[in-house]
């Protein structure tokens, strides 16, 4: 009975690290919108433990992981998410990223969520060498909101 108790509680803790090493890295696994005076939807996302803005979110219905990226021009799904995701592969284009220029396909995702923002009809791209499960929220789909930083928080908002 000892070794059960002590099995249990090694379990317990397990989960609980876990938990704790999750909300770390995504502390916006449920992002939360409110809605103003004025009609506006927000999302208000705290910032990780590494400096960035990661949240969930949803492509076609389907649950994501978002990292923000201002610094995309597109948004960026990973190939083996793509494929989850069953998204179509349009042609190939080169991209400029932070490993240098890759090929990429191009795609249109229906939907994209966060919170209660939605935005369809986005232009995406697939990157087979992304290793991540994350996808880069870059500008093709920024553009379509505002956001503005104060202090650890990021407000997107959709009118």
């Amino acid at each position: 009975m000892n070794y059960v108790a002590w099995i249990l509680g090694f379990l317990l803790l397990t989960y609980w690290f876990q938990n704790y090493l999750d909300n770390k890295e995504n502390p916006n696994q449920q992002p939360v919108s409110e809605f103003n005076q004025t009609g506006a939807i927000e999302v208000k996302l705290k910032r990780n433990a590494y400096g960035h803005y990661v949240t969930n979110g949803s492509i076609n219905r389907q649950t994501v992981t978002f990292l923000l990226d201002t610094g995309a021009t597109h948004v960026s799904v990973p190939e083996t998410v793509a494929k989850r995701l069953s998204l179509p592969y349009g042609p190939t284009q080169k991209v400029n990223t932070a490993n240098g220029i890759v090929d990429v396909y191009q795609t249109r995702l229906d939907t994209l969520t966060i919170g209660d923002i939605t935005l369809r009809n986005v232009s995406a791209s697939i990157n087979p060498y992304m290793q991540s499960e994350q996808i880069l929220l870059g500008m093709s789909a920024l553009k379509r909101i505002e956001f503005s930083q104060r202090g650890n928080e990021l407000t997107l908002k959709q009118y």
